[in-house]
């Protein structure tokens, strides 16, 4: 057996797990190389644009950047880019996801595309569930009302400290727990400019804030929640092919009505990505696929258990790659 075929036989019996990108990662050429090169990608989003009955690829593809990054866009957009590159592994690469990954997971919205990929979800249901999450998002909090902040070189207690400080009989609560010395909080705009002063005492290396168009899981979403619990209720939830590591348990689980309730408390709770990327070492998972746009999930996997291999598939010489090794 010579090398290349020795290596291709040990990505094959690798541990895997499928990890699908958050909000953050669009921009505008998004999926545009995968359709223009592979007609089960242009199936993928030509089922999403039937979905929204819009154009949503054509935005994508070579739109405008401000209208790609509103939420009710953005969200459907970075699911459709990750499901369309799976498709190609799948359909081109013979990659079976019931049998050569152990666990999916997704940041944040990420998680819809996870449960798309592990069957749980159709991709119709999965793109207009996404575009009722974003409007409903978008539309829980006033206009400036809100806001998010990074801090850099803390842990997520000392964050949680500097979260209950600002508060000051507001809502600021830590939102994303990404990985050691990364941790996001949220809440009212003037508690979490109250934090970036606070955070320097505390010995943050860094505390800025961050450009978003609404103060994503914490309270203040809770009217969100409440749209998306009654949107997943009427939803079909099928049970997965593979076990899905939810954000707001960060374990793995795959009963559908678990799922489902999870993903309504997801909108207000804390996604817990650093004890999700933990748990997947400790499964015995030795490599993630980070499916779709971007790169940022497997710059925190390295942050969060170096010892397992990262790879990004997103891009025709993405799957190149893949292919090189599986």
């Amino acid at each position: 057996m010579n090398k290349k075929e020795t290596h291709k036989l040990k990505g094959r019996y690798m541990k895997k797990a499928l990890l699908f990108p958050g909000q953050g990662s669009q921009m505008v050429g998004m999926g545009r190389e995968l359709a223009e090169n592979f007609a089960s990608a242009r199936a993928v989003f030509d089922e999403v644009d039937n979905a929204l009955s819009e154009k949503l690829s054509a935005l994508m593809f070579s739109g405008s950047q401000e209208t790609l990054t509103l939420t009710e866009n953005a969200q459907p957009a970075i699911m459709a880019t990750s499901i369309a590159a799976l498709r190609v592994m799948q359909s081109e690469f013979g990659f079976d996801v019931a049998k050569q990954a152990s666990f999916v997971a997704g940041h944040s919205l990420g998680e819809y595309s996870a449960l798309c990929a592990a069957g749980v979800l159709g991709l119709t249901e999965t793109a207009r569930l996404l575009r009722v999450r974003g409007l409903a998002m978008q539309r829980a909090v006033p206009a400036g009302g809100g806001a998010m902040a990074a801090l850099i070189g803390v842990s997520r207690a000392v964050a949680e400290e500097i979260a209950a400080a600002a508060a000051d009989d507001e809502v600021c609560s830590v939102a994303n727990d990404n990985a050691d010395g990364q941790v996001v909080i949220s809440g009212t705009r003037t508690a979490i400019e109250r934090s970036l002063t606070i955070a320097k005492d505390k010995g943050a290396k860094r505390a800025l804030m961050l450009e978003v168009s609404a103060p994503f899981h914490c309270a203040l979403m809770a009217p969100a929640a409440g749209v998306m619990a009654d949107a997943l209720s009427a939803a079909t939830f099928n049970a997965p092919c593979v076990p899905i590591v939810t954000n707001v348990t960060a374990k793995a689980e795959s009963n559908p009505q678990i799922l489902r309730e999870l993903l309504v408390d997801q909108v207000t709770g804390m996604v817990r990505w650093r004890e999700s990327m933990e748990y997947l070492a400790e499964q015995g998972v030795t490599r993630v696929l980070e499916i779709g746009a971007g790169k940022v999930l497997s710059g925190l996997m390295k942050r969060c258990a170096p010892e397992v291999e990262t790879m990004n598939v997103g891009t025709p010489a993405d799957l190149e790659a893949f292919a090189s090794v599986e």
